[in-house]
């Protein structure tokens, strides 16, 4: 598969699955569905204590869709990435339609750490997330997570659990219990991601 209609991958998230590419010179992607599903429950978010250390000492600022083609284009900056132009150019389309965000991380000017998803209802499809200095993907994370709250949010959605995750409170749980939350959580079309622009300070997240 090299191509899908926007609208068509939106109900591929809804359904449950997701696209991932072989490789970054894989010209087309497949689509994938998971027999268990990693998420992370948005009161369930865990802050370590040295992540505060990490935000209290390195005074990291945040924003959302500020820079979010830079964002996905430095979580596939590495040698094995599932991220290729193929998919590059949907999540381009989503974002312009309104349904892909990022959520960036800087320190003195400089782009150190972000993340980026698929939103669509209560449910935010987080797809990769990427650190140029300790700690920066964590705090993308952490103000994610934020902003999921504060917008009524019901799922964030991590595809796979990986000992990172689980370390930040990540969950699986089998896809046939995840398919009618996700569902419920998809059928909340008042729920949006929110304006671009600066987030909280850091602060804000140790409160």
């Amino acid at each position: 598969m090299t191509d899908v209609p926007p609208d068509l991958l939106l109900q591929i998230y809804a359904a449950g699955a997701f696209p991932m590419a072989a490789s970054r010179d894989d010209p087309g992607f497949r689509i994938v569905e998971p027999r268990m599903r990693g998420l992370i429950p948005l009161d369930g978010f865990h802050m370590s204590r040295s992540l505060r250390r990490r935000l209290r000492r390195d005074a990291f600022s945040a924003s959302a869709d500020t820079a979010f083609a830079e964002v996905v284009a430095a979580c596939a900056d590495r040698e094995e990435t599932w991220i290729n132009p193929a998919l590059e150019r949907l999540y381009d389309t989503l974002h312009r339609a309104g349904h892909a965000h990022s959520v960036e991380v800087w320190q003195e000017g400089a782009l150190v750490g972000g993340t980026y998803g698929i939103s669509l209802g209560a449910a935010f499809f987080a797809e990769s997330m990427f650190s140029r200095r300790s700690d920066a993907s964590k705090a993308a994370l952490a103000w994610l997570v934020q902003r999921l709250r504060a917008r009524g949010y019901l799922i964030l959605d991590t595809q796979f659990l990986t000992p990172h995750l689980a370390s930040l409170g990540g969950i699986e749980m089998p896809q046939a219990r995840f398919r009618p939350m996700l569902a419920a959580a998809v059928a909340r079309t008042e729920v949006s991601f929110g304006p671009a622009g600066p987030l909280p300070g850091w602060a804000s997240l140790l409160a």
